[in-house]
């Protein structure tokens, strides 16, 4: 039996880890911490397990195999290497740093430690972009040339509402806790799953990051971007294009696009088949897996699965390492492009 910690209980801990960790024969949920100790009370009382006046406190007890860090964006990377220091294996949500040196630091204290360390790219895990992936291996669209890849909803305001009143005064909208915004809520997934489905590294980014529409309670603009297009080159060649947005208010859109030398494949698209494939000789191939976890029906997310089973069996196949820093880095270089207005080499 694997016993954890939750390290944050806000909406990510409320809403997935916990649940899922819960549901979970393999794991006992033993403690919780948060800085509003209310919070983490009110966890433990659902599922039981000690609320922690420090992280200290969780952290020295030697009981405690693993744990979530799911605190702002800002803390993900000091909290992740205080966890590896005192022994703990780490599931840190994304994005897994708010630079690319932090990123590092925690793969670095992860191989120090011996622990797993591993990022709460949950989009790795559906069905659908596992198929994917092995069937652009075994070559069902020929070689890949281009790609678009989209992840827009109507922001994090929606997310983190408890009792159903839209909150524009939240951490995501506060660029000293978060850093960035869609790009690191949203766009993160995105350039984590391009390198996953295409097994290849960004090496060149080109980008448009902006404000459109996000305000605060006072009718100010958000000081984070709502909206990113980028261009990212791949080292093997493959290029295409990544949007993230939260001012999709309408339907949620969260799908991606392969063109290949043989055919094109369909990834989530909101059409009733997981995967739609057409190739050059006029074959309609479908794919009926799964469906893409919204904000309005969430759905396991596979990441507390897959971090038990890699403590339990010793595969770390999905551990954090230079894929994982790379795509922190494609952030960044978003970034400078964008407000350099030129390409960016990694």
């Amino acid at each position: 039996m694997i016993k954890v910690g939750i390290i944050g209980c806000g909406r990510i801990a409320q809403r997935r880890h916990a649940p899922e960790y819960a549901s979970n024969k393999a794991v006992q949920i033993a403690g919780y911490f948060d800085g509003l100790q209310n919070k983490a009370r009110e966890l433990a009382a659902i599922y039981g397990g000690t609320a922690y006046s420090s992280l200290d406190e969780m952290l020295s007890n030697p009981e405690i195999d693993a744990v979530s860090v799911c605190v702002a964006n800002n803390a993900h990377a000091i909290t992740t290497i205080k966890a590896l220091e005192a022994g703990k294996h780490v599931l840190c949500e994304k994005p897994m740093a708010t630079n690319s040196e932090d990123a590092k630091a925690m793969v670095e204290a992860a191989q120090k430690s011996g622990k797993l360390l591993m990022i709460g790219q949950n989009q790795r895990y559906n069905t659908g972009h596992v198929r994917a992936k092995e069937l652009i291996e075994q070559g069902l669209i020929g070689k890949p040339l281009t790609f678009k890849t989209t992840f827009g909803h109507s922001g994090p305001e929606f997310w983190v509402s408890e009792d159903g009143n839209v909150n524009s005064d939240i951490w995501f909208f506060d660029k000293r806790i978060a850093s960035m915004g869609a790009m690191a809520d949203l766009g993160i997934h995105k350039t984590d799953l391009i390198q996953y489905l295409l097994g290849s590294k960004i090496t060149e980014v080109s980008a448009k990051i902006m404000t459109l529409d996000k305000k605060t309670s006072q009718g100010d603009p958000i000081d984070l971007e709502d909206n990113a297009i980028c261009i990212y080159k791949l080292a093997n060649g493959v290029v295409g294009t990544l949007t993230c947005s939260w001012t999709y208010y309408g339907e949620e859109d969260n799908s991606t696009v392969i063109f290949g030398t043989k055919g094109i494949m369909r990834l989530y698209d909101n059409s009733p088949h997981t995967i739609q494939i057409r190739t050059s000789r006029g074959d309609k191939i479908f794919y009926d897996l799964d469906t893409m976890m919204t904000n309005e029906n969430q759905l396991q997310s596979g990441v507390i699965k897959e971090f038990v089973r890699a403590i339990t069996t010793g595969d770390r196949t999905n551990e954090a390492g230079d894929y994982e820093v790379n795509a922190i880095r494609a952030i960044e270089a978003a970034f400078e492009a964008s407000a350099q207005d030129r390409t960016v080499k990694l």
